[in-house]
């Protein structure tokens, strides 16, 4: 069980990081290629994404921390409501399981067999699962959701704004485009991969994203030049 737990929490943060990478990547690419409509000083660009990096790698990381510890106070609630429930009246957390799994087409008979062995071996676990269908214990760290957003935002941002630095005058715009159309693939394909997605409508859901957020805020940008 411990075993699986530690699988689970690290797809978790896996999971956590590669949307902070993703979201790094898209909105400090929205922000220096917005600058670099307006202006064409690479300083300014750079300054504008570097101020984008810092507001973005507090906010996903405090973001991360608030709603996943929001998460386990709700969880938190569920777990006493529902040993609260079992110590009062037993009998009825156990039928409440029987029905439930006898609506899912199972015998009677097969349905009290199963509903005896998984309250047996917890009863705590079985009637949170299927009363509020989320299983405790199985949850992300609050404090490693938040950590994996602050490493992985900046990583992300970093893109971008190397492109736009290392590129030409003439074509910084559209090499960076491009770089960011490359990497919101990758981190779209990654993203499904880990939750069991559809990885090709991820990929271009996530390109399509920021094609649009590039377009914008670079078409806002030029119109103060």
């Amino acid at each position: 069980m411990s075993e699986k737990q530690s699988l689970m929490q690290r797809d978790n943060i896996i999971r956590a990081a590669v949307m902070g990478a993703n979201d790094g990547i898209l909105s400090v690419s929205g922000i220096i290629l917005g600058v670099a409509g307006a202006t064409s000083h690479t300083g300014t660009i750079l300054l504008a994404g570097f101020a984008g990096t810092l507001a973005g790698t507090v906010s996903m990381a405090m973001g991360e921390y608030v709603s996943v510890s929001s998460q386990h106070d709700a969880e938190e609630k569920v777990r006493r409501e529902q040993t609260k429930a079992l110590a009062d009246d037993y009998n009825k957390e156990f039928d409440f399981v029987q029905k439930k799994y006898e609506a899912h087409g199972i015998s009677l008979e097969l349905a009290q067999q199963a509903t005896r062995e998984m309250m047996n071996m917890d009863p705590l676990v079985t009637t949170v699962r299927e009363r509020h269908g989320f299983s405790l214990d199985h949850e992300l760290s609050a404090k490693d959701a938040a950590l994996a957003s602050l490493i992985s935002f900046p990583i992300g941002s970093v893109l971008p704004m190397l492109a736009i630095s290392l590129s030409s005058l003439r074509v910084r715009e559209l090499v960076t485009f491009f770089a960011v159309i490359v990497a919101l693939a990758i981190t779209g394909y990654t993203a499904a991969y880990l939750n069991g997605a559809d990885k090709r409508h991820s990929a271009i859901r996530n390109v399509l994203a920021g094609v649009f957020t590039m377009l914008v805020t670079y078409a806002i940008g030029s119109s103060f030049r």
